[in-house]
């Protein structure tokens, strides 16, 4: 599996430093949060910090809009230089709109479901998209312990892709450590998302390697 560190997780003090030790771990790109205190409780980064790493690092760039209205931001973090963007299927009115937003501005495109949300709710968009992130912990802050529950979800997701032959990447973010990724790799999962277990060890490195099942 892929690995992205959420950067929510990193010293914003010695952000840069963070940065660097995870591009020397081998990370496969960085996960963004961004969070407006309307669709989930907190605050976070906005497109001028993305925009600053994008120049300083050459890591893909997975950008997650936890944020109400996520159309009205598409070309502020395309401009930053986001590689996929990925909204909240229930933030989004008209979703087949804000998908065809995202990809006229040459970004891969993400969906990302709340635990609470149900797989059938994107089915008439699943085509268009790049990537399904199934959040394993409720958004809006780190630390939180996997919902095991979820793993139902992920495999329903994995079976209907098997089974309409589709190339989507089934993504999932909250509460991932040794366990939990092995748990994720079982079920068809490509990509986890890691935050304070991967940011707080003290071997990246050797964390990253454990992570994606190598």
């Amino acid at each position: 599996m892929k690995v992205y560190p959420s950067l929510l997780a990193a010293n914003f003090l010695n952000l840069q430093r963070d940065i660097e030790r995870l591009n020397q771990s081998a990370v496969d790109g960085l996960h963004y949060d961004v969070m407006d205190g309307q669709f989930v409780p907190n605050l976070s980064m906005g497109p001028f910090i993305l925009k600053q790493i994008d120049a300083a690092f050459d890591l893909f760039l997975d950008v997650h809009l936890m944020i109400e209205h996520p159309d009205r931001y598409i070309s502020d973090y395309a401009n930053a230089g986001a590689d996929r963007l990925t909204v909240h299927a229930e933030a989004c009115t008209h979703l087949h709109r804000v998908i065809q937003q995202i990809k006229s501005h040459h970004m891969e495109v993400g969906i990302a479901l709340n635990p609470a949300t149900p797989i059938n709710s994107i089915l008439p968009v699943i085509k268009d998209i790049d990537c399904v992130l199934i959040m394993t912990v409720n958004p809006g802050f780190g630390g939180q312990s996997f919902i095991h529950s979820m793993l139902e979800k992920i495999d329903e997701l994995n079976q209907f892709r098997a089974h309409h032959d589709l190339s989507f990447v089934i993504e999932v973010d909250g509460g991932i450590n040794d366990e939990t990724s092995r748990l994720c790799h079982q079920y068809g999962v490509d990509e986890v998302v890691s935050g304070s277990y991967l940011l707080a060890s003290d071997d990246m490195t050797d964390t990253v390697k454990r992570l994606s099942n190598d």
